[in-house]
């Protein structure tokens, strides 16, 4: 049972209804496109899977870096975050019609094509389908583990306030932060960058990881934005709390902006014909349109937007904010695996945003569902009086 004081308000379960439904005509609808066209039914699927998945693994990424920095921003958060990752059980479900789909979306998977192609052949050993998954297996192993070990401590810390709790949490977040990033590292170079299995970076794990700091700090804006609107949340965020957010997401995407531009400028004056194919797919056929959106979307408008002080405190700006970087992190996400669905030109088919909606409705109300079943509030947490009179004013 959670604390009467802060039980999540009732007018949650109304949008988690709504969010069931909309997940199930959605997936019903990209469901149907597999019959007509399974190739981009898969490629529209992986594209949703990819990017929910960043909102499950971005909320577990920032609690584990609350457990070991502490500070009252990730103590307002932490349940937020907390049933976001309690979801990654039910994203390894939906990683299942990726392994069904697997020779519409990577070229490896033919052993035809592989025996032709000497890149190809000389990477086989770790490009195979059975190391694929358990690789997959071993990724959701450690990620759920993550998950839900700290969630239950979390709640045995809310029963008992046993001190010795948030010690093992900070210890298990120290390795817990390494090996998530390693994980996921490994996990988009199979997911994603093995679409296109000639090319290779060594920072395309790191702008995976970052995207999804984002995608989970941005969804938690959103749902304290809401939660901030009725009891008993109402009087508990104030603007200081918004404005730690906002300098949270204002870094992140600075760091998403440093790590494309040198991804992108090594690669360029380095000019090898291994490396550079991979840009070119990507500046030709109305992608580079994309590009340009891109870099005025995740950079140019979060950094003038956020820079301002008053932007960051004003919880209906940020939120508007979050919700922009949200949408943002859907064009990075295309702009990295949408050009192996679409060679001929920049495209969207229908597929891809009844996939997205599909997977998103089912993703909210499995979250909501996580949040409803705990205090809003880690009432034990060590910094919870500290996060409570958080100063408005600085």
């Amino acid at each position: 049972m959670h604390d009467a004081t802060y039980a999540p308000p009732a007018s949650l379960d109304s949008l988690r209804q709504r969010s069931l439904i909309v997940g199930v005509v959605g997936l019903a609808a990209a469901s149907s496109g597999a019959f007509m066209n399974p190739g981009q039914f898969f490629h529209s699927y992986l594209l949703a899977f990819l990017f929910w998945l960043a909102a499950a693994l971005g909320a577990l990424a920032l609690s584990m870096l609350h457990h070991l920095s502490g500070g009252g921003w990730g103590v307002v958060l932490r349940r937020v975050f907390e049933a976001a990752s309690r979801t990654l059980p039910w994203m390894a479900l939906f990683f299942v019609p990726i392994a069904f789909g697997m020779t519409h979306l990577y070229p490896w998977t033919d052993q035809g094509v592989v025996a032709g192609d000497h890149i190809l052949s000389g990477k086989a050993a770790y490009l195979n389908v059975p190391f694929f998954l358990v690789r997959a297996a071993v990724y959701f192993a450690i990620w759920c583990g993550l998950a839900l070990a700290l969630s239950r401590w979390s709640a045995e810390q809310d029963r008992t306030g046993d001190p010795a709790l948030a010690v093992r949490m900070q210890r298990v977040s120290a390795g817990g932060l390494v090996i998530y990033v390693l994980s996921m590292t490994f996990a988009s170079i199979d997911w994603a960058m093995s679409m296109e299995p000639h090319w290779f970076s060594t920072m395309y794990g790191f702008l995976f990881v970052i995207g999804q700091a984002i995608m989970g700090l941005a969804i938690a804006i959103l749902v304290a934005r809401r939660l901030s609107k009725e009891a008993p949340m109402a009087g508990v965020y104030n603007p200081g709390h918004f404005h730690d957010f906002g300098k949270l997401l204002f870094a992140f995407s600075m760091v998403w902006a440093y790590l494309s531009f040198c991804q992108f400028l090594i690669i360029w004056s380095a000019n090898l014909p291994e490396e550079i194919p991979w840009y070119l797919h990507r500046m030709h056929h109305g992608w580079e349109y994309l590009a340009i959106a891109l870099v005025a979307s995740h950079f140019i408008v979060p950094f003038v937007v956020l820079l301002s002080r008053r932007t960051k405190r004003n919880a209906t700006v940020l939120a508007r904010m979050a919700m922009w970087m949200i949408v943002a992190r859907f064009l990075d996400l295309f702009f990295m695996i949408g050009p192996e669905a679409y060679p001929e030109g920049l495209s969207l088919h229908w597929i891809d945003m009844a996939a997205i909606v599909g997977v998103g409705g089912l993703w909210v109300s499995l979250f909501i569902g996580n949040l409803k079943s705990r205090s809003l509030l880690p009432v034990h947490d060590r910094d919870f009086e500290h996060a409570l009179q958080a100063p408005q004013g600085h």
